[in-house]
């Protein structure tokens, strides 16, 4: 397996390739390619690279929610402001890999100042987060406090990451 080089340079090809993969990484390369104003084994090995090179992490399909409620039901979507009683590292490590091994915590973040941590999470309905909260909250002495937004409505998603323009690159090459 092929190590991440501390070192990446970006050019304005490899920047178009990435923002058309944010927007539709489903796309044949040929298509790719072609918006990209590039030629297909150019796009192939460059795509290829930046795989190698850590800069995309993962592929995936998002589902589209309301879609996927008429077939599954809403479910119940919190954000959560979770504060430990003890920060020192080894504290904040254990309560973050607990976090991240359940699989209703979509995000996690630790956050400064305020709370610890925040979370995105999603269950199949109220018992479901009640289950959430004792696997993450009630069963660890050292969460000193909880507080939970309920989602009404996602007004907006867009898991797309800013990239620099053209003019911008020459400042953003060392990666």
């Amino acid at each position: 397996m092929n190590e991440k080089p501390e070192f990446f340079n970006l050019d304005e090809a490899d920047l178009r390739l990435l923002a058309l993969l944010q927007e539709d990484a489903s796309q044949s390369n040929q298509r790719l390619a072609e918006r990209a104003h590039v030629s297909p084994p150019t796009s192939l090995r460059r795509v290829k690279r930046l795989r190698e090179a850590g800069l995309i992490e993962r592929e995936v399909a998002l589902l589209n929610p309301d879609k996927l409620a008429q077939v599954t039901g809403h479910g119940l979507t919190a954000l959560l402001e979770i504060t430990l009683e003890r920060q020192a590292a080894e504290h904040l490590d254990a309560f973050e890999a607990r976090a991240v091994a359940d699989t209703a915590v979509q995000q996690c973040y630790r956050v400064s100042p305020g709370p610890d941590f925040m979370l995105v999470v999603h269950t199949t309905d109220m018992p479901a987060y009640r289950d959430l909260a004792q696997r993450l909250f009630t069963s660890d002495a050292n969460v000193r406090n909880v507080k939970a937004f309920f989602s009404v409505k996602r007004a907006k998603f867009d898991p797309r990451l800013p990239l620099p323009t053209t003019g911008d690159i020459g400042s953003n090459k060392a990666l």
